[in-house]
C-alpha cells in the first residue's frame, strides 16, 4: 500500500537525521524531494504545492531550526500535515455513519470499480456493529448484477431485495424500503447502477433515487489505482448529488497514493471506508491518521491489535498460554496459530502495519513459507502432529509426498519447532526463579 511514496519519503527522511543541525538550504532540498515523491504518486498538482508550502512554514520556525532533534521534528510535521490532509477533522466520520440512526445509504460510482462487493463488505461491517443491514438491488442493467448482490448477501448473510424485471429504480427503492420496515431492518444499503462514464442518464436515474430515498449517505465508491481521475470522478458525482463520502477500492494495490491523498483537499469529502484486499471481511474505517504512519513506515500498531482482537479466539489464547507454561505445546497448536494468523491478511500487509517493518525484504517468500509449513503438518496424522517425536525417516517421506514438499523442509520444521520449544521451556523456567525470588508476580491466564 503506497509502496512506492512511502520508500521516497523514508529515504528522504533518512538522509535529515543524520544531520546534527538543520539549515534552510537542508529544510528547502528535503522538502523539494517531498514534492517530487508527492507528484510522482499522482497528487494533485495544488495539493502537492499547499501541501508543502504549510509544511515549510513549519519546518522553518524556531521549534525545528532550534530543536535537539530537528530530523525528527521535520518527521512529525509533515506527518501532521499529512493527517490535516487527508481528513484530520473527519477522524471519525466512519464511527459516525455506521453508528447513525436508521436510514438509507445510496452506494454510487462508476461500473468497475468494486461496488456491489463493496456493498456486500459494507453490510457485512456494519453487522458486526449490531446493525442489522438490508440490501438492495438497483443496479438494473448489468447483467447479473441481482444474482452478484445475491450471491454475497447470502455469503455474508444478509438478507437482499430485488425486483427482478423491474426497471424503474424509483419504484424498487420504494418497495425496498416498505419491505425494509416490515423485516425491522434498521439500514438499507442500495446498490446503484455504475456507467463506463458519467452520462447525464446516469446522472438523473440517481437523482430521482435520491429525492425518493432522503439517504442519510450517499457514498462515492471509487477505485484508488485511477489517482487522479478518481477525483475528478467524485467532483462530478459531488456537484450532481452532493455525495456525503467516499469509499476507495483497492488500496491494497495502489503502490501510489494520489487518490487517497488528493481525494478529501480537491472535493471537500471525507473517506469513510477502505477497501483493503478481496476478502469479505477487508473494509475497514479510514482513520487519516493511521495512514499517514503507515506512508511514514511509522505502522498502525492500534489497527493490528483491533485486527487480532476480531480474529483470534480468547479461549484458544488462553489454552495455549496454559501450554506453554506446562511445556506441553505441540504441532496441532502451532498449526491453529497459523490458521488464526492468516485470517488477519496478507503478511505483507500485517507487516506494514508494524513501524519499520513496511519494506521488509522477501515478504512474498515468508507468504509461502506459511503455506508450505501449514500444507506439512495438515498432511500428518492426529498422533503425529501430537507426538512428533514419533516421526521417522518413513513417516516424514510420506508427508512429504502428500504435503508436496521435501523431507529437508519438514527436517527444517521440525528442528525450528524443538528450537521454539527449547526457548519457551528455558524462559518458563526463569519466570518461574524470578516468581519465587519475589521479582515477578506468579502470571495468571485471562489477565
Amino acid at each position: 500500500m503506497f509502496d512506492s511514496l512511502s520508500e521516497k519519503l523514508q529515504a528522504v527522511f533518512k538522509n535529515l537525521r543524520g544531520y546534527g543541525k538543520l539549515t534552510e538550504k537542508n529544510v528547502a532540498d528535503a522538502l523539494r524531494e517531498v514534492r517530487l515523491a508527492l507528484l510522482e504518486a499522482d497528487v494533485n498538482y495544488k495539493v502537492a504545492k499547499d501541501f508543502i508550502e504549510k509544511t515549510k512554514q513549519r519546518a522553518l520556525g524556531q521549534e525545528v531550526l532550534n530543536s535537539v532533534t530537528p530530523g525528527q521534528q521535520i518527521i512529525k510535521i509533515v506527518h501532521d500535515e499529512l493527517v490535516a490532509l487527508m481528513g484530520e477533522d473527519e477522524r471519525q466520520s466512519a464511527d459516525k455513519s455506521a453508528h447513525s440512526k436508521a436510514g438509507n445509504w445510496m452506494m454510487v460510482g462508476l461500473h468497475g470499480c468494486g461496488k456491489t462487493t463493496t456493498c456486500g463488505k459494507l453490510a457485512k461491517l456494519l453487522a458486526k456493529q449490531g446493525r442489522k443491514p438490508l440490501l438492495v438491488a438497483c443496479d438494473v442493467y448489468r447483467p447479473a448484477a441481482i444474482d452478484q448482490l445475491e450471491t454475497l448477501g447470502k455469503q455474508v448473510q444478509i438478507p437482499v431485495f430485488s425486483v427482478r424485471g423491474e426497471t424503474d429504480v424509483v419504484k424498487i427503492s420504494k418497495q425496498a424500503m416498505s419491505f425494509a420496515q416490515s423485516q425491522e431492518r434498521d439500514l438499507v444499503i442500495f446498490d446503484t447502477a455504475g456507467r463506463l462514464h458519467i452520462d447525464q442518464e446516469l446522472v438523473q436515474e440517481l437523482v430521482h433515487m435520491k429525492e425518493a430515498l432522503a439517504p442519510q449517505e450517499i457514498l462515492l465508491v471509487a477505485d484508488a489505482a485511477t489517482g487522479q481521475e478518481a477525483v475528478n470522478i467524485a467532483e462530478h458525482f459531488d456537484k450532481a448529488l452532493t455525495i456525503t463520502g467516499i469509499v476507495l477500492t483497492k488500496l491494497d494495490g495502489d503502490a501510489r497514493g494520489g487518490a487517497a491523498l488528493s481525494m478529501r483537499a480537491v472535493t471537500g469529502k471525507p473517506i469513510k471506508f477502505a477497501g483493503v484486499g478481496e476478502k469479505l471481511d477487508d473494509l475497514e474505517p479510514f482513520y487519516a491518521e493511521r495512514m499517514a504512519g503507515r506512508i511514514l513506515g511509522m505502522g498502525d500498531v492500534v489497527g493490528l491489535v483491533e485486527k487480532a482482537q476480531e480474529t483470534f479466539d480468547a479461549e484458544k489464547a488462553e489454552e495455549m498460554q496454559a501450554r506453554i507454561a506446562d511445556q506441553s505445546l505441540n504441532l496441532e497448536d502451532f498449526l491453529s496459530q497459523l490458521q488464526q494468523l492468516k485470517k488477519l491478511g496478507p503478511l505483507e500487509n500485517l507487516l506494514g502495519m508494524l513501524p519499520g517493518m513496511g519494506k521488509m525484504p522477501d515478504l512474498s517468500v515468508g507468504e509461502s513459507q506459511l503455506k508450505r509449513i501449514e500444507a506439512i503438518i495438515q498432511s500428518m496424522t492426529p498422533m503425529e502432529r501430537r507426538r512428533p517425536e514419533i516421526l521417522n525417516a518413513g513417516r516424514r517421506t510420506r508427508i512429504a509426498r502428500g504435503s508436496g514438499t521435501s523431507v529437508a523442509e519438514i527436517n527444517d520444521l521440525l528442528k525450528q519447532f524443538n528450537a521454539m520449544k527449547k526457548m519457551m521451556k528455558e524462559m518458563g523456567k526463569m519466570q518461574k526463579a524470578m516468581a519465587r525470588k519475589g521479582v515477578l508476580p506468579k502470571m495468571r491466564l485471562g489477565r
